[in-house]
């Protein structure tokens, strides 16, 4: 019981984050791509600092959330804030995504957008083979045409199955993201069993992150 881990994504607000410190949260993302949810460095760097304060003795890895971004960029980043995982949410290829684990020493965890209606969107292989190794998780998201994710919708869950198989077939984690919410998400957990589920705009009110709403996720996915 309780052994999905959970993402907590967006988090943009100290506050919040300070708020969250006893709850048995696993990542926390901070999204630099271009989103309402975006982070500068500063803001990044003072939220990161945070995480050191978690009291449940586990201390949530901090995941920075990318579209296609250039190396140089990325070299900002890490050398403004140490991130533990770089999440790519583009069109990032096998041999970027090996590139950025040599070059940083992080994880890196790719994203494969799904359309709502049930037809993969992103590659027309399941996952191409090259990912093998390059990558330390594969996430599932509801495919958006503006900001690649965070579209706060669901895709065909029947699709899970068929990369549920291909990741344990290479032992890569699956994490599942896209539309989930407290209501929903044991249902999501219950049925296709990922190793970790996502959330960013399903802990939100008004387009803020709402502490009930973040606890009563956690709450739900641990439970389980």
């Amino acid at each position: 019981m309780g052994n999905t881990v959970v993402k907590i994504c967006g988090l943009q607000d100290v506050e919040v984050l300070k708020s969250m410190l006893n709850l048995p949260v696993d990542y926390i993302g901070f999204i630099f791509a271009k989103s309402r949810r975006q982070v500068t460095l500063e803001l990044a760097a003072e939220l990161i600092l945070q995480l050191k304060s978690w009291q449940n003795g586990q201390q949530p890895g901090s995941v920075g959330v990318f579209v296609n971004p250039e190396l140089d960029y990325l070299d900002q980043v890490m050398n403004r804030v140490r991130l533990d995982v770089i999440q790519l949410h583009g069109q990032e290829d096998a041999d970027f995504c090996l590139k950025v684990k040599q070059r940083f020493g992080v994880k890196v965890f790719k994203v494969i957008q799904v359309n709502g209606n049930g037809i993969e969107n992103s590659h027309e292989q399941l996952v191409p083979k090259e990912y093998i190794g390059a990558i330390d998780a594969l996430l599932l998201d509801t495919f958006d045409p503006v900001y690649g994710g965070g579209s706060g919708q669901t895709f065909a869950w029947e699709q899970i199955s068929q990369y549920q198989m291909w990741c344990e077939e290479h032992n890569i984690p699956l994490f599942v993201a896209g539309g989930l919410q407290p209501s929903n998400v044991g249902e999501l957990i219950t049925n296709y069993h990922p190793y970790g589920v996502d959330v960013s705009s399903g802990v939100e009110s008004n387009g803020l992150k709402d502490i009930e709403k973040i606890k009563a996720f956690v709450e739900r996915v641990k439970q389980i």
